[in-house]
């Protein structure tokens, strides 16, 4: 597709048919995250795929809305702050990193004619527990993934006006 249109037609989805994402869906959508740049390429992150059915109720305590668990698949992105690129000033870039590997996988998997949601206002330690994350690792965001069973709404977006300043040159 057309990055534009594409861009254009990616929204946070919340509610989803139970249909089965093709493997060569998945695969796609996770390569995509896998070519993410991270700061000095550093790749100091790590995908779990969860399939949720079964798992509902214990998906539930990282984010409680039944949406989350209604596609076959939860993609969670988790960064290692260890491994990480830190700049000179003490900023670990992790968090920076782990948005960009979500950017890329939500905007493949629309293109794949998924639906995706970025969830940032999860239950850590629910995540740790659910995930069996080991200490180094962070949950940072989290998204289902399956086919959309509802429709996007008209995007607001601020006017460019209002978010960009340019200086002289």
């Amino acid at each position: 597709m057309e990055f534009r249109k594409l861009i254009e037609r990616r929204y946070s989805v919340r509610a989803y048919r139970p249909d089965p994402v093709p493997a060569q869906a998945l695969a796609a959508v996770l390569d995509a995250a896998r070519l993410a740049p991270t700061a000095a390429n550093r790749q100091a992150f790590r995908l779990i795929v969860v399939k949720t059915r079964g798992r509902e109720e214990e998906l539930k305590r990282v984010y409680g809305k039944d949406w989350f668990v209604q596609p076959p698949l939860v993609i969670a992105v988790c960064g290692l702050p260890g491994e990480n690129w830190v700049r000179r000033d003490g900023r670990n870039y992790v968090d920076v990193d782990a948005a960009i590997v979500m950017d890329h996988l939500i905007l493949a998997a629309a293109d794949a004619g998924l639906g995706t949601c970025w969830i940032g206002a999860f239950d850590p330690q629910a995540a740790r527990e659910v995930l069996g994350l080991p200490p180094e690792a962070e949950p940072i965001a989290f998204t289902p993934l399956g086919y959309p069973a509802d429709e996007p709404r008209p995007k607001k977006r601020k006017a460019l006006e209002e978010i960009v300043r340019y200086e002289r040159w």
